[in-house]
């Protein structure tokens, strides 16, 4: 286990401390001490971190040094070319980060409440869970807190999970990428994404029964990028079919711009099921816009609701999360 100074995080928690961070300010140090080792981690030389927190070189190596004399232990290493944090540095600074953050939502939830706008939430999703659980639940919540503010982006799981880490998500609704660590969340599975094949009205394949997988392989394809779950798992039917994987093939990660390419060609594109329901149905896309009827089912692995672990979501973040909840029990 990592000592900081003499006191390990057992005795921090014996002593009551709830190791979330909180006990790094009752060694000593400052706010001031925490933007000053995330701005070393994010930069990587004194000049550059001094100039972040817009003090001169010296006084960020004199703030360095009384760090390292608060917990009587090296955080950074001097390299020829700017510094390098040590395993007491780099676990200083994931707690710092943790604690600015904190910070920086208090500030932001004091601000809203006393302008009288009902808080604000920063949610992603992935497009399927996005129709079918976040508008449903944004609808309902602005009934009862019309001054809510909400801001939702839609993208991939990729995305979202960066953004989110970067916190600029309270939370998101998609999958962990496979090439980032689990235990950096908390996630709940709260659905499995079915999905379909969408063409125009009036081609090839429709009139049919049911269409093989086989017989789509000639045709123009629109995918997601080559890491999106849908496209795996596309990819996966023709592979474990021994099928050749379709040669033409147009990537975006923009809905409406597979829309366009599916209505105005011979392309073939899979979409949840969610999103063919709502375009079959909407004014001016329900006479452009075909099902495919297959011989073979998709469904993409489970998506869940997913959080940032140690960060506690504001009221409004936490009524939303709740709300979206209620909408899959």
């Amino acid at each position: 286990m990592v000592e900081i100074g003499k006191a390990s995080v057992d005795t921090q928690r014996n002593n009551g401390e709830r190791g979330d961070g909180t006990a790094l300010l009752h060694s000593g140090l400052s706010l001031r001490h925490m933007r000053m080792i995330v701005a070393l981690d994010d930069h990587g030389r004194v000049s550059a971190a001094a100039q972040v927190m817009n003090i001169s070189q010296p006084a960020a190596s004199r703030m360095i040094a009384e760090m390292e004399a608060i917990l009587n232990v090296p955080l950074c290493e001097r390299l020829p070319r700017g510094v390098a944090l040590t395993p007491y540095g780099k676990a200083l600074v994931r707690r710092a980060r943790i604690i600015l953050i904190e910070m920086r939502e208090t500030d932001r939830e004091i601000a809203e409440l006393k302008a009288g706008k009902g808080g604000s939430v920063f949610l992603g999703a992935v497009t399927a869970p996005a129709i079918e659980l976040a508008v449903p639940a944004i609808r309902e919540i602005r009934k009862l807190y019309p001054r809510i503010e909400i801001t939702m982006q839609v993208e991939t799981s990729n995305v979202l999970a960066r953004e989110l880490i970067a916190m600029r998500h309270d939370f998101i609704i998609a999958r962990i990428p496979d090439d980032l660590n689990p235990r950096l969340f908390e996630s709940r599975v709260i659905g499995i994404e079915k999905a379909c094949l969408i063409v125009r009205r009036g081609h090839p394949l429709m009139g049919r029964k049911a269409v093989r997988l086989e017989e789509t392989a000639g045709y123009d394809w629109v995918f997601q990028s080559g890491s999106s779950p849908l496209r795996q798992v596309m990819e996966a039917n023709f592979l474990n079919r021994n099928i050749p994987l379709p040669e033409h093939i147009f990537n975006t990660s923009s809905l409406l711009l597979t829309l366009v390419m599916v209505s105005q060609s011979e392309a073939i594109a899979p979409v949840s099921v969610q999103v063919a329901k709502f375009i079959q149905g909407a004014d001016g896309l329900a006479g452009a816009i075909d099902v495919v009827p297959t011989d073979f089912d998709i469904e993409v692995r489970p998506y869940s609701l997913i959080t940032m672990k140690q960060r506690v979501l504001s009221p409004a973040a936490k009524m939303l999360y709740d709300f979206i909840l209620k909408e899959v029990s």
